[in-house]
């Protein structure tokens, strides 16, 4: 002790007493705490029957660690050296198994809290963000009679109804599963289908014939079938098109396949009719221009 006073410096005195008087205070309360928990425990007010064993587990090695913390301040204001004590090799020990569990204790931190102030309070707040978890409870389906539900149902209702106006809370309607009939469905869609096949053969080339062939209107001349007619059009408008914004458009792959069949339509046409012209194919010789080779003798 002697050796130790003379080893500490002057200045660091009355710090190390005001330390020592707040660590008496600091005592004398946790002691007064633990014997009144201590008296608690032994008449049964208090269960620790149903604890987290992670706390108890978490307590120990705290009391540990303060056990051994206490064991190398006594050593050295003794004066005795604390060099490959083992009592320091417990401490690192301890000190890293805390810092290991601390992202445990911070995820068990909410419950912990919560818990605390439900023993304490005794009531969960309102605010409390568990109370908006999904319940399973409501998931299970419930069999009951039609009239069983239908009164519900109303009860519902007239409840909604009344907590939306109390507490001005939009709160949605429960609806009952119905069995979906597609019998309305299949009738429109064979109405559109009928339609769609009407305008179809209104807009085709034989009925075009009979209100020709039936009509008192003038005969329209024309040299081509429907295919040509459309395929011409389309080309008007395309040109009309390129005048007026002075742009050249692509031509796609649509287009150039209408082209091909045009063509392999005409060309039948004229078969057909005989008109095949003066065209002429020209047959290009596969030999090319040689010349003879000279024998030597």
């Amino acid at each position: 002790m002697v050796q130790a006073g003379e080893e500490m410096e002057q200045p660091d005195l009355p710090q190390a007493v005001k330390l020592l008087k707040e660590m008496n205070t600091n005592i004398q309360q946790v002691s007064q705490l633990v014997d009144n928990m201590l008296v608690r425990v032994k008449t049964g007010e208090l269960t620790t029957d149903k604890g987290l064993s992670f706390l108890e587990m978490k307590y120990q090695m705290l009391l540990s660690y303060l056990i051994n913390l206490t064991y190398i301040v006594l050593r050295k204001c003794s004066g005795e050296k604390i060099e490959s004590d083992p009592s320091i090799d417990r401490l690192i020990e301890i000190r890293t198994i805390l810092e290991k569990i601390r992202p445990i204790d911070s995820k068990l931190k909410y419950q912990i809290d919560k818990l605390v102030k439900t023993a304490v309070v005794g009531v969960v707040s309102e605010d409390d963000p568990q109370s908006y978890r999904a319940n399973p409870a409501n998931l299970v389906s419930k069999i009951n009679s039609s009239d069983d539900e239908s009164s519900e149902d109303s009860r519902d209702e007239e409840n909604i109804k009344d907590k939306g106006k109390s507490s001005n809370i939009y709160v949605p309607p429960k609806l009952a599963a119905v069995h979906y009939d597609d019998s309305s469905s299949r009738i429109e869609n064979e109405k559109k289908s009928k339609e769609r096949a009407k305008k179809q053969f209104l807009n085709s080339n034989v009925m075009r014939e009979l209100r020709e062939e039936y009509s008192e209107a003038p005969l329209e001349v024309s040299s081509g079938n429907n295919f040509k007619q459309s395929i011409s059009k389309y080309e008007q408008e395309k040109t009309e098109y390129e005048e007026n914004y002075l742009t050249r458009l692509p031509v796609t792959k649509a287009e150039k396949n209408q082209r091909r069949k045009l063509t392999t339509v005409g060309m039948l046409a004229d078969e057909v009719t005989g008109h095949t012209g003066n065209r002429k194919r020209k047959i290009k010789s596969k030999k090319g221009k040689g010349f003879k080779r000279r024998r030597t003798h």
